[in-house]
């Protein structure tokens, strides 16, 4: 709990820990907390003892921490790969994909799987297959997600990083929710493949949620690459993040910031203090504050997030169908995930191309703003989490979606952005840097009333998330980060 993840290998290094040890103590505390979290929906236990006793150590960054895959989108080869769906629950996957491989490489020991949404479609974790993950901030409330069981495990000191991906805010939306430091890297930077090159054309990236900055450098260090066959590309920093980290800040850095919601929604009064705060600090350390519009049109935006989702998952399961041998039904799924699927089937490549189209002009607005900014600041999140039991789709909308057969295209894409509503108002902030291909990061910054933790989204220009963590490094060096501490695990 006291050490992060570079602590540990040091640690390991100098004889004052054993990475045997610090597995079975992950294995401990999941013993422990799980069955009040409902984090960790897998372990494998033999397999990472033995790697661990097996470990040579070459230098790796993270040699033989413990480490829990996202149970969504990171394949090990021989292990459950379900994505939190029914469909898939005896699916094992054949290959380790590249980011996992990555990891591997990286010395960390993969001790188990996190619990994720069906297929990551929502902003919290709540899957029928296993049920959902808890906050460990308080235990009514939810993760977040869909990286919801990598941020209660991560937050509850399971292990000291855990692996995500984020497709429009996974990583950060729970960052927020459960006081953790939750990067999305540039579009590009990190490895894909050799199943899913593009990730929701590029939307979804993986990375991790951690609890210092100079976990997070070394481990953007660790899986920056460049994949000649992968369709994004994005240049190698060097000598490298955590090198970067130790250069000042750039002289007269300039940040725009904003606390309007990008698709009109109500923004809670406690997001709002949390930027106030972040102002006023970054005022307070000399650097330049503007309050800005965003120039983009939202609920544009995200109608054309929906389309993407909508068609890349009708391709997903035309894949999955064929495996099977059958078609699928309304039975084999969530009810969100049916509707999302019948509006893909109905998409025309005319749509996904003027979508795409907007993104790319999205992107190019965007990025004008860096012409005379630095940085853009949002909240992470409009509200703290959600309770377990927060109702989030109405009654209405769920008839509604029951009959999505007998809808038209443009009727099935509108009860999207209807059964999302209640979501969306929670956290509308972190989409549209997916959409761009802009690195985010959300800071853990802030404490409501309720004592609930809520975060800072930090957006910065293709390529730059240096500046992101060295203004994320100011916030940790003056002691801004409000992380739950071991005393207050689950009481």
């Amino acid at each position: 709990m006291e050490l992060d993840a570079v602590g540990m290998s040091e640690a390991i290094r100098s004889g004052k820990l054993d990475r045997v040890k610090l597995v079975k103590q992950s294995y401990q505390k999941i013993d422990k907390l799980n069955c009040k979290l409902n984090a960790v929906i897998y372990r494998r236990d033999k397999r990472a003892l033995q790697e661990a006793a097996q470990f040579v150590d070459k230098g790796q960054p993270f040699a033989g921490i413990p480490l829990l895959l996202k149970g969504l989108g990171q394949s090990l080869a021989g292990e459950r790969d379900t994505n939190g769906a029914r469909l898939l629950q005896n699916n094992y996957a054949a290959t380790t994909d590249n980011f996992v491989r990555r990891l591997e490489q990286a010395g960390f020991i993969i001790i188990g799987q996190t619990n994720i949404p069906e297929f990551g479609f929502k902003n919290i974790t709540d899957p029928v297959l296993y049920g959902p993950a808890r906050n460990p901030w308080n235990l009514q409330y939810s993760p977040g997600g869909s990286s919801g069981g990598s941020a209660s495990a991560a937050a509850a000191g399971i292990v000291p990083l855990a692996a995500g991906n984020d497709g429009g805010g996974s990583i950060r939306i729970p960052a927020s929710f459960a006081g953790l430091i939750g990067l999305k890297p540039t579009r590009g930077r990190v490895p894909v493949g050799p199943g899913s090159w593009r990730g929701w054309q590029g939307a979804s990236i993986n990375f991790g949620l951690t609890k210092s900055i100079r976990d997070t450098a070394t481990l953007l260090d660790t899986l920056q690459v460049l994949q000649p066959a992968a369709p994004f590309q994005t240049p190698i920093i060097k000598p490298g993040f955590m090198a970067r980290l130790e250069q000042p800040l750039k002289k007269n850095l300039k940040v725009a910031y904003s606390t309007e919601s990008p698709v009109g929604s109500e923004v809670s009064e406690e997001a709002k203090l949390a930027v106030s705060e972040a102002v006023d600090f970054l005022n307070a350390q000399g650097i330049q504050t503007e309050k800005v519009t965003n120039p983009l049109n939202g609920p544009e935006l995200m109608r054309s997030y929906y389309i993407v989702n909508s068609g890349e998952t009708a391709s997903m399961f035309e894949k999955i169908e064929k495996q099977l041998g059958r078609q699928v039904t309304v039975d084999d799924m969530e009810l969100t995930t049916w509707v999302i699927y019948q509006a893909g089937l109905l998409l025309s490549a005319k749509d996904y191309s003027q979508t795409l189209s907007l993104w790319d002009e999205a992107s190019a607005v965007m990025d004008q703003l860096y012409d005379s900014y630095d940085l853009y600041l949002t909240p992470t999140t409009a509200y703290t989490a959600p309770k377990i039991d927060a109702k989030l789709i109405t009654d209405e909308s769920i008839d509604k979606m029951r009959h999505v057969t007998e809808l038209g295209k443009e009727e099935r894409l509108d009860l999207i952005y209807e059964f999302f509503d209640a979501s969306l108002k929670l956290t509308p902030f972190t989409q549209q840097a997916n959409m761009t291909g802009q690195p985010a990061i959300s800071l853990p910054t802030f404490i409501s009333k309720k004592g609930l933790p809520l975060g800072i989204q930090f957006i910065g220009r293709k390529g730059d998330e240096s500046t992101l963590l060295q203004v994320g490094q100011l916030f940790e060096q003056k002691h801004k980060f409000k992380m739950l501490r071991k005393t207050d695990i689950l009481q």
